[in-house]
């Protein structure tokens, strides 16, 4: 009797001091409620995109020598064809006149050569009808006859040395124009290394030199981002972008893949990555993207819309939620299966339900584990 007694009382003590010390409710706290929506499956740059012209040239005169006449400026539009620098070309436009008027004294060699040689040539078929009839000797048909083989061969003369001056006067033609630096097509002139008066030099075999004026065409843009070699697997030509860049904080543009490099690249240690190519759809027109601009890029790889959701940051240890239970106003760690999943929301395939609603603020869990909630 007396130790049934004793029992009770340290049953009652233990009771009066576990409802002393329990853990005060938790209230007012913050719940997500778990909906549907899109997931999208997301591959990004590893390292910071370029913005790149689709064309681009770095010119140089074939020729060295002193700049005469500059016709453009840096940021200036040009046409194809337009002339963008000349050097001092008075000794080849002098070799240049030289070889079109031996050029023509050779033509007007050959006409009259050539002349001659059919005149000779009429004048020995007449005197072969002579000799029939009689009136003209062999001997003179002879001679006829070969003046005009030689007259001939003075006219074939005539014309080897007409091409060879048309052929001397090409040649100055082109060392002549090898003086003028043209654009191969239209764009903006990215920079001009030199001014009039300067000494221009090619290249040596081997050694780079700046080129005299850098063209681009910047009506066409891409940009050139690493992806990790992970991801690169999931990117394919065509897949939806979207693209933001550090000179236009807040905007995000469209773009799309056009373009999946051939082979992974090792640029630095344990950093493998694929470079691959967007291209902006129909960018707005205020917008004035410039080549060089640094760009992020998120490549859309994969997608799954109308599923159960819930933000990535809610997930303990990649598979588990912490869900709040209405009947014993108490949090609960519930395994779940993770479909696709980017770094704002994931995909939840079983486990818990829409409506449901569970923890995305995961500090004092286990606090918050053996205390009653009372959500907002």
């Amino acid at each position: 009797m007396r130790t049934t007694w004793l029992v009770s009382l340290a049953a009652v003590i233990a009771a009066l001091l576990w409802w002393q010390f329990k853990p005060a409710p938790v209230t007012n706290l913050q719940l997500h409620t778990i909906e549907t929506g899109l997931v999208e499956r997301i591959s990004a740059n590893s390292r910071a995109g370029t913005v790149y012209a689709c064309t681009s040239a770095s010119l140089s005169l074939r020729v060295g020598g002193r700049v005469s006449q500059l016709f453009v400026d840096e940021g200036e539009r040009v046409k194809a064809e337009q002339l963008l620098l000349e050097l001092d070309n008075a000794e080849e436009q002098a070799r240049l006149a030289l070889a079109q008027a031996d050029l023509r004294a050779a033509q007007i060699e050959q006409q009259s050569a050539c002349d001659s040689a059919s005149l000779a040539k009429r004048e020995a078929a007449r005197a072969e009808s002579l000799v029939q009839q009689k009136l003209v000797s062999g001997e003179r048909l002879d001679q006829l006859e070969t003046d005009a083989q030689l007259r001939a061969l003075s006219c074939s003369h005539s014309q080897a040395m007409t091409e060879r001056a048309s052929a001397a006067r090409d040649l100055a033609q082109i060392q002549f124009d090898s003086t003028k630096l043209y654009a191969p097509f239209a764009g903006t002139i990215a920079a001009v290394n030199g001014d009039i008066g300067e000494i221009v030099t090619p290249s040596p075999p081997g050694i780079q030199t700046p080129p005299a004026v850098e063209l681009l065409d910047d009506s066409c843009l891409y940009i050139e981002a690493p992806i990790d070699e992970v991801e690169a697997s999931k990117v394919s030509v065509g897949q939806q972008t979207r693209v933001t860049l550090d000179a236009f904080r807040g905007q995000v543009f469209t773009g799309a893949v056009s373009r999946t490099g051939t082979r992974v690249s090792a640029l630095e240690k344990q950093a493998r990555t694929l470079d691959i190519e967007v291209t902006l759809i129909d960018p707005p027109e205020e917008v004035k993207l410039l080549v060089g601009y640094s760009a992020d890029v998120e490549i859309i790889t994969g997608y799954a819309d109308k599923v159960v959701r819930v933000p990535t940051e809610a997930l303990l240890g990649g598979n588990q939620l912490v869900r709040y239970n209405p009947q014993s106003k108490r949090l609960e760690k519930v395994e779940v299966e993770v479909g696709l999943a980017n770094w704002s929301w994931s995909e939840i395939r079983s486990g818990v339900t829409a409506g449901e609603q569970i923890l995305t603020r995961l500090e004092n869990l286990d606090t918050l584990l053996k205390s009653e909630v009372n959500p907002l």
